[in-house]
């Protein structure tokens, strides 16, 4: 790893508290098992996948869908796993890592999300899409 890390973050949507800007840079310039498709701040797990805010996506598309700042709603969560000091979220095909959760409902979703899930894969029911 290089001796400087630095990430760029355009914060044109709304504040970001120091806390969520802390977090994502300490979970940016962590390693991981795979390749981080994006880092999520203020998430909550509904209806078997992740919404949060992202930030660092690897293909933010022709019409910056997945720019900075911008409000995600995750496909179906595969696998949840903790990484040093992170939560990973994997996904068909990407793997998010969780740099903050959402106020008073992000970590108790979550583990109601594993409580019930396991190591089950549980696809979101199409009424809930």
């Amino acid at each position: 790893m290089s001796d400087t890390n630095t990430v760029a973050v355009d914060l044109h949507v709304k504040r970001y508290s120091d806390f969520d800007l802390l977090r994502l840079a300490r979970a940016a310039s962590q390693d991981y098992d795979g390749l981080v498709t994006s880092f999520l701040v203020g998430v909550h797990i509904h209806a078997c996948s992740a919404v949060g805010v992202i930030f660092s996506h690897i293909s933010p598309g022709p019409y910056q869908r997945f720019a900075d700042g911008r409000l995600i709603r995750t496909s179906d969560i595969q696998s949840v796993t903790k990484e040093g000091r992170f939560w990973v979220i994997n996904t068909v095909n990407s793997m998010y890592v969780i740099a903050t959760f959402r106020r008073d409902v992000g970590r108790r979703s979550l583990r109601d999300f594993i409580r019930v899930a396991g190591d089950r894969y549980f696809p979101t029911p199409r009424h809930l899409q």
